[in-house]
């Protein structure tokens, strides 16, 4: 009877550690984040053009309607999820104004968005964080 009980509870264990290991799907990325510098904030979905495709596109920005402004500036484009990852395509990195292959994961609620040139190991990361919703203001013009 004792082993028995130590089997379930076992088990339980198992079960509980399983269920909050699995591993990231393809739809965790979209939605809303938030830059870590907290100066951005980007929406992931499918692309309107690819629907199969991954699109980031600058939906707030600390800067807009200023001359700094990137709000609507597509700065992803992942073509494919595989390996836990969405890879397969490009990533725009406003500041310098160039696209680098790029992958981008989400892992412990995190989003990564790795930027290379090359081979990934080579990339740099930037990592964002989830929000509900975009802050008040500035606005961006639709």
């Amino acid at each position: 009877m004792r082993t028995s009980r130590m089997n379930r509870f076992a088990l339980l264990c198992l079960a509980l550690f399983a269920a909050n290991s699995q591993a990231a799907g393809p739809d965790d990325a979209k939605g809303l984040w938030l830059t870590a510098e907290k100066d951005a904030v980007i929406e992931f979905k499918p692309c309107a053009d690819r629907g199969t495709a991954l699109c980031g596109t600058i939906v707030w920005d600390k800067d807009a309607n200023t001359p700094l402004d990137t709000c609507g500036v597509r700065i992803a484009q992942l073509d494919k999820y595989e390996n836990e990852a969405w890879r397969d395509g490009w990533i725009y990195d406003p500041r310098d104004k160039k696209k680098y292959k790029g992958a981008i994961r989400v892992k412990e609620g995190v989003l990564n968005i790795r930027a290379f040139i090359g081979a990934e190991i080579l990339g740099q990361t930037e990592q964002l964080s989830r929000v509900q919703a975009l802050p008040a203001s500035p606005q961006c013009k639709s």
